[in-house]
């Protein structure tokens, strides 16, 4: 992974000390927020800039993939500014306690953006409209209950903590293996995904142009190159279910993203996000990849936006590369969570694993919060996302 100095970590001091949440002050929930969006600008800023900005965050979300990609690049952010390691297990106060680890005296909170909800009550009128109302109250004559509900009504400022943060009982995950072994039960665990989303594979030697991978919408299904080497046909299948899961034709964003090459290009770049996000959770290195492009892409976009928006379009721009890079990171991690909890990497995604886990243990296992028994140990490991 690469050093913690590459991570964007620059902010004003008032947002810094909003995010500490120091002794100084109470913090206002509206401010922490506030604090909390204008870091991830920042960060965002510098990632669509950078390559090497954008891949930290490829590689941090691979480790915590459990997380939102808004909130993997702030807790990565909070980490540089005080000159620590990378984040790699993430937990409130309680769910540490839970788990018989106490948070080490004098630390502070790691802060991350979460929903704040509300329980209503669904119902149908006689006219065929819905309506949601506050639990409790009473239906109106000859509406049907369909049911409770929960909404988004807000966002929150959430305190975390990393494992390096606390003490206590050792928590065991299991740690990756060789991932030639792994490589056909990967292949595998991907085609269940493309299954999933009613899409067939094939090995095949046609090829379309001079790429190695296809995905065909409307014959549903994925096209593979048979000259590919195991790990190579892995990592084309990974980037053709980014295709699957982000550019489908009932896809608002996909239809936005197919409908130029500019767009394309784009879409390109989140697919490969995907597979480059995957493969790193599953201990694969592919190296630099193509999201290298995504300024230049994002550049392209708003100026086909536009171009549209002259010709008296009333399609909604995109106001910056930040609102094209938010967009990219939301859907690339939202995607590769949903792959990832099929093909089930090593590790926890950055969340703790649930307390009967540590008897499932039967292979390698990542003593978190102890040396590594048998040999020297470089700081606190952990393996997989």
């Amino acid at each position: 992974m690469a050093a913690v100095s590459e991570v964007p970590s620059a902010v004003p001091s008032d947002q810094s000390s909003a995010l500490a949440g120091d002794g100084a002050r109470r913090v206002a929930p509206e401010e922490r927020i506030a604090a909390l969006m204008d870091g991830l600008h920042s960060i965002l800023e510098q990632a669509v800039e950078s390559p090497s900005h954008w891949q930290v965050l490829l590689d941090a979300s691979a480790n915590l993939w459990r997380y939102s990609g808004g909130n993997v690049a702030l807790l990565m952010m909070q980490m540089a500014q005080r000159g620590t390691d990378e984040p790699t297990l993430v937990a409130g106060y309680k769910e540490w306690e839970r788990h018989g680890r106490t948070v080490l005296r004098g630390e502070h909170a790691l802060w991350v953006i979460a929903p704040r909800t509300a329980r209503v009550q669904q119902m149908l009128l006689p006219d065929g409209t819905r309506q949601r109302i506050p639990m409790g109250e009473k239906l109106p004559r000859g509406a049907v209950d369909e049911g409770k509900k929960t909404l988004i009504t807000g966002w929150r400022g959430q305190a975390v903590f990393d494992v390096s943060q606390t003490q206590g009982a050792p928590l065991l995950v299991p740690r990756s293996g060789n991932t030639s072994v792994e490589a056909p039960q990967l292949w595998e665990s991907l085609t269940a995904v493309a299954r999933g989303h009613g899409f067939s594979i094939h090995v095949t030697d046609a090829q379309y142009g001079l790429t190695s991978g296809f995905t065909d919408f409307a014959g549903r299904q994925v096209q593979v190159g048979r000259w590919l080497n195991s790990e190579e046909r892995i990592a084309v299948l990974a980037h053709e279910l980014g295709h699957v899961l982000l550019h489908g034709p009932n896809d608002t964003v996909g239809k936005l993203y197919g409908s130029s090459v500019d767009h394309r290009g784009l879409a390109e770049v989140e697919a490969e996000s995907v597979a480059y996000t995957v493969l790193k959770a599953h201990g694969i290195d592919r190296g630099p990849q193509s999201a290298s492009y995504l300024s230049g892409w994002a550049d392209a976009v708003i100026e086909a936006e536009h171009s549209v928006a002259g010709e008296g379009s009333a399609r909604r721009q995109p106001a910056s590369r930040v609102d094209i890079a938010k967009s990219v990171l939301g859907r690339v991690t939202a995607a590769s969570k949903e792959i990832l909890q099929v093909t089930d990497p090593p590790g926890t995604g950055g969340k703790v694993p649930a307390a009967e886990a540590a008897a499932r243990v039967q292979s390698q296992e990542t003593y978190v919060g102890l040396k590594q028994p048998g040999g020297p140990t470089h700081g606190l490991e952990i393996s997989g996302p």
